[in-house]
Order: structure tokens, then C-alpha cells, then sequence
């Protein structure tokens, strides 16, 4: 199987760092999964054009990605780092509409 066959079956944080074989404090995960594997996927998408093609370095360069991104969340928290858009949005705009705009 290939490394690529291998990650396309893994589901969730924990699956990612287990299968990386990396250290990780299960309570950061449980508060951040998501957010971990979404900056995983943003990083692997910045550096999708520089991947090489060697299968091991690959998963190197997957490894230490992924490394990255928990680490994101170790020295801070999904609020701070603004992973999805939610969190990128200001404050609440106030827009007026006018009655006459109002359709029944």
C-alpha cells in the first residue's frame, strides 16, 4: 500500500499523530482536533507545489507538518490562530433596511 492509500483511511487528529508516530497531550487534541486538521490541511496546501516525490520524504514533509500544526495549538489556541472563518469575522455589522425593501 501506498503512503497515500495508507492517510486516505485516517479519520480523525489522533489517527494522523498516532499514524506519524508523534507525541501528543490527548487533552489539546480534544479541544483542537478540528482546528489541527484544518492548519494541517492549509499547510499541506501551501506546500503541495514543493512536495518531492521520493515517497519517504514525502512523508516526511507530512510528518513535520502536521508536527507544525499541533504544536499551533500547544503554544496557543483556536481563537488566537483563526483557523476557520468564524473566527476571522469582526464584530456584528448593523445594516439598515428600508421598510419599502421589505416584501410581503
Amino acid at each position: 500500500m501506498s503512503f497515500v492509500e495508507e492517510i486516505e483511511d485516517l479519520e480523525s487528529a489522533e489517527d494522523f499523530l498516532q499514524y506519524f508516530e508523534l507525541e501528543y497531550e490527548p487533552s489539546i487534541v480534544h479541544v483542537n482536533r478540528l482546528h489541527i486538521l484544518q492548519r494541517f490541511h492549509d499547510y499541506l496546501a501551501q506546500a503541495e507545489s514543493k512536495f518531492p516525490e521520493d515517497e519517504d520524504a514525502l512523508r516526511a514533509v507530512y510528518k513535520q507538518l502536521l508536527l507544525r500544526a499541533y504544536h499551533d495549538f500547544v503554544e496557543s489556541d483556536a481563537q488566537t490562530e483563526k483557523v476557520f472563518k468564524v473566527f476571522k469575522m469582526g464584530e456584528p455589522q448593523t445594516v439598515f433596511v428600508p421598510l419599502g425593501d421589505i416584501r410581503l
